[in-house]
């Protein structure tokens, strides 16, 4: 017994549990007798009928008349059809007639061009048929009538909704002594009580009995027809054939298509697992090209970002327009579409991995700028723009964040407003507003189209760029915790009796700590140092004298090697979570939210361990009020202030910069998101995303807030964190990607939640730092993967038989392969340079630099190469010209070839031998002759041997032996 529901699953000998699914393989012999069985078999098409002792009757009625089963069997034949089936579930095994049965189409309602009455016995004219609706009467009928605890219920959850069964029916029988065939396709469906192992109609049988000794043979036709069901384009021939020959023609397309393996170099017992992607058959749809042109493997799509988005419209605003027209449709739904557990998961763990850096810049600010914008205001900002993003924005997928250019020309205007007497914060909002009103011209003006340059050459450059730079971050920051809670490396065991720290007043005070006590108003002989806490001692800027003293104050005992604990177990557990929902160990549905919740349930549990254990390792650090962090700044700045009128004037220069960050930054994240291989449904908006950023960032200049602009790996992230797969998948099928869910929810939720941080500082202050460092390099370590960028670079340390089989590598040449990679590397390690260098406020330049590397190397790439390896670039439209002209020349010698005078050919000559007819092929075979020779053989015997007395009948067993059982789903 087997089945089938995408691969094939046998009982095994011990009849207790089905086989692992494997891939079905199939002799050649037994392929070219199936197609004997349906070239000679009876075949009825669009049957009616109810149950299966109609469908019996009707089949042996058929066979009868055609004179291919003899009048004396007919009711045993019958008797044995109508023999009750027994199921694996059912924990019994039948020596009955098998059964295999095929779930083979979802959800299709075909047409039925003909009509099989069941008094009739054969097939009616197309004028007498029924309604093409699918009728389901029937099966609601018998299913109501139905003992469920007969079905295997917890197989019916992998098999699709609107799926229907194929059942095929091997065996052997005693009395028979010619095989008899039928195939028969049921309209409408029907539910067969007791034949299908689940609940679900069934649209086709096909039945082979035959005498004893070739029960093996019956079996293996049985495999071929189940496996047959289950193709993808033999199952829609089976589904709109309107005769033998349809079917014939079907199976004869299905032999073109296999392939044969040496029997000497292969064992067909070994069972084959499953590929993870299964190759598409939408070629096999489609007829073949001529001259070969088919097998050049050229690149379905060309050009990454190609569209309507990305098309300049040459009106004011016309993008954004279309944007928003775009959009407006889905805007509700990306509210509805947000209720599920993913999303939750989603925003709980976004949540915390975007408070930490936001907290973070804005400390880095705070020491940037002395308290002009630090912690508070870098929150405030990000929860702001964010939810007015999430809420408008072109592609609510994006995350917004900081950036380290940002953070360099802060310190750089920041210095240039101390050296010439200038207000930071006033000066700082008019190139702010600059930027803001730059922005507006791009989308006034459809500049956003030229993101249509941006190929994945500078994508993945761009995109491992931010990786690394997280990645080396978050091992940066562990690594500077030795700082602050250094190992004690004098430990003596006999001395352990003297060590002590105390806290002693600085005998060298530097100019910090003497305006610290001016300020005030503090005078160092009246503090009693000895009896001051660690912090009191920090905040009066005392020294920490003593062998039990480090750096920053005393030693703490193992709070480094916790913390690195706590890194490297927060990365495993956070990678291991994920992958969990591939593992073999519990049900489907809890390893997908154990997966969904994966980083969550990881900080959960490092937060419970870091309080069970007790070691004051660092923790999260969040404001507590909402207000300024200086006393001397509000919520609103003035442009000018106190500066002169020309710095407003002179504020464009800078705001040039800005919008070149800013515009890249954004359009480059916003690229990667919008991928084509994230089959994002609702379109995108770069327009609209432009608009927003440029908007809140004239927002957050006047109220003296950070900038924000897209972040690359959060977002990558957020996409990652909302990947759709099929729910129900065949038992050996991977689950399918769907795309992404897309909806606004998850990205406001985690700004409100950001913004509301104030208030549950006692909740975050659990939270340790070398648990969001480790959550840090698992988003970097993650984003890398799917980046060919990283593949390639593999590639150098792979001999040639050991690399994998990526598609480029079939057309293009290993060697232009390296070099394509070594031109991208020298370009990602430039970006290093220049963002680890006081130089980093250039980075977009270098960045927007890389679109014009890319273009000059046409000139050492074809364009072939270049389609596998990248994306193409737009063509000017000079060079289009030109390609119109050479293809308008081309179909001139094209028509100047079809008048030229044809030369008769020698007789059996071809022009091209891949142009074959397999079925004339096939004729020609010894095996097809000799089941022929056997067929007709069988047709004789039958008509010269007298029919035998009923009584010696009567001597012969009628019980069935050796029948198989399988299952096709």
């Amino acid at each position: 017994m087997a089945r089938w529901l995408k691969f094939e699953e046998d009982v095994e000998d011990g009849g207790e549990r089905w086989s692992k699914p494997y891939v079905a393989t199939l002799s050649l012999h037994s392929l070219f007798e199936l197609r004997s069985c349906i070239l000679h078999g009876t075949v009825l098409l669009d049957m009616r009928a109810n149950t299966l002792e109609e469908i019996a009757d009707m089949i042996l009625d058929q066979q009868v008349a055609s004179g291919q089963l003899s009048e004396d069997v007919r009711h045993r034949v019958h008797e044995a059809l109508l023999k009750q089936h027994h199921h694996q579930n059912q924990k019994k095994l039948s020596n009955r007639i098998p059964i295999v049965r095929s779930f083979a189409d979802i959800g299709k309602k075909q047409s039925e061009p003909h009509s099989m009455d069941k008094t009739a016995g054969q097939l009616v004219s197309p004028q007498s048929a029924p309604s093409c609706i699918e009728h389901k009467n029937d099966v609601s009928r018998e299913n109501s009538t139905l003992d469920v605890t007969k079905f295997d219920l917890h197989f019916m959850k992998k098999i699709p909704p609107g799926a229907e069964a194929s059942n095929i029916l091997v065996g052997e029988l005693e009395f028979l002594d010619r095989a008899i065939v039928a195939f028969v396709r049921l309209s409408p469906a029907v539910l067969l009580s007791g034949l299908t192992e689940v609940p679900i109609p069934s649209r086709f049988l096909f039945i082979l009995l035959g005498p004893l000794g070739k029960g093996q043979q019956y079996h293996e036709i049985g495999r071929s027809i189940a496996t047959l069901m289950t193709d993808e384009v033999f199952h829609d021939v089976a589904y709109k054939a309107k005769d033998r020959n349809d079917l014939v023609a079907g199976i004869d397309e299905f032999l073109d298509q296999v392939t044969v393996l040496p029997p000497g170099e292969w064992d067909p017992t070994i069972r084959i697992e499953p590929p993870k992607n299964v190759p598409s058959q939408e070629k096999r749809k489609t007829p073949g090209v001529p001259n070969g042109t088919a097998a050049l493997g050229e690149p379905e799509e060309h050009g990454g970002h190609s569209g309507p988005e990305l098309e300049r419209t040459g009106r004011l605003f016309g993008g954004l327009v279309l944007d928003v027209k775009r959009k407006a449709p889905f805007f509700w739904s990306d509210f509805k579409d947000a209720f599920s557990l993913q999303c939750l998961a989603s925003i709980l763990f976004l949540y915390c991995a975007c408070m930490s850096p936001v907290i973070t810049f804005g400390g880095l600010l705070g020491e940037a700028t002395e308290g002009r914008i630090s912690a508070i205001e870098s929150l405030f900002g990000a929860s702001m723009t964010g939810i007015a993003f999430s809420l408008f924005g072109g592609q609510p997928l994006t995350i917004l964040g900081s950036t380290g250019p940002v953070l360099v020309f802060e310190k750089i205007l920041f210095k240039f407003c101390k050296d010439y007497d200038l207000s930071y914060l006033s000066l700082r909002a008019s190139i702010g507003l600059w930027t803001a009103f730059n922005c507006i011209f791009l989308v006034a003006t459809d500049a956003s189209s030229l993101v249509c340059y941006i190929t994945r050459f500078t994508e993945e450059a761009f995109a491992a760029l931010i990786c690394i730079i997280f990645i080396y971050e978050a091992l940066e920051k562990l690594f500077h915790l030795g700082e602050t809670y250094p190992i004690n490396m004098n430990n003596n065991l006999e001395l352990l009796t003297q060590y002590s720290c105390g806290c002693m007043e600085p005998e060298n005070p530097s100019n910090k700590t003497l305006t610290y006590w001016q300020s005030s108003n503090i005078t160092a002989s009246e503090i009693s140092w000895n009896n001051l806490t660690v912090d009191a001692c920090h905040k009066f800027h005392g020294d920490f004298v003593g062998r039990a003293c480090g750096h920053e104050g005393p030693y703490v005992p193992d709070v480094l090697f916790w913390s690195v604990i706590l890194f490297f177990a927060t990365v495993i557990m956070s990678s291991t979570l994920k992958q969990f929902k591939t593992s073999r160990y519990f049900p489907t549905k809890v390893r997908s939210h154990v997966s969904d919740f994966a980083v969550f349930l990881t900080i959960l549990t490092m937060v419970l361990v870091d309080f069970c254990i007790g070691i004051p390792s660092p923790k999260l650090q969040v404001p507590n009020e909402f207000k300024p962090t200086r006393d001397d700044r509000g919520w609103i700045v003035n442009p000018l202030g106190r500066n002169p009128w020309w710095t407003v004037v002179a504020a464009i220069i800078p705001s040039l910069l800005c919008t070149i960050l800013i515009f890249m930054d954004q359009q480059i994240t916003a690229v990667i998101i919008n991928r084509k291989e994230h089959k994002l449904k609702k379109g995108c908006g770069y327009h609209l995303d432009l608009l927003m950023v440029g908007i809140m960032l004239g927002v957050c200049s006047v109220m003296g807030l950070p900038w924000f602009v897209a972040a690359t790996v959060l977002s990558i992230t957020h996409v990652n964190s909302l990947k759709l797969e099929s729910e129900c998948s065949a038992p050996g099928e991977q689950p399918k990607f769907l795309g992404i869910r897309e909806q606004r929810v998850t990205g406001l939720m985690i700004f409100v939640l950001m913004g509301s941080s104030v208030f549950m500082t006692r909740i975050l202050q659990f939270i340790p730092m070398p648990v969001l460092y480790g959550v840090f390099l698992y988003m970097g370590s993650s984003s890398l993967k799917g980046i060919q960028f990283f593949d390639r670079i593999l590639l150098y340390w792979m001999p040639a038989k050991h690399q994998p089989d990526f598609i480029y590598l079939r057309h293009v040449p290993l060697r232009k392969v390296h070099l394509f990679t070594i031109i991208q590397l020298s370009c990602l390690i430039l970006l290093w340079v220049i963002k680890a260098s006081r130089a980093a406020i250039v980075f977009p330049m270098m960045v927007l630099a890389l679109v014009f590397v890319r273009k000059l190397m046409d000139f050492f790439f074809t364009k072939r190469e270049l389609s596998w390896l990248d994306d193409l670039m737009p063509e000017s439209k000079k060079k289009k010209l030109e390609d119109a002209q050479k293809e308008e020349e081309q179909s001139m010698l094209v028509l100047e070839d079809e008048v030229t005078v044809q030369l008769p050919l020698e007789e059996n000559f071809r022009e091209d031998p891949s142009a074959i007819n397999i079925s004339d092929e096939m004729v020609k075979t010894s095996v097809w002759k000799t089941l022929l020779i056997t067929s007709e053989s069988s047709k004789n015997k039958e008509s010269s041997v007298p029919a035998k007395s009923s009584e010696s009948k009567k001597k012969k067993k009628a019980s069935g032996k050796g029948f198989d059982r399988e299952t096709c789903l």
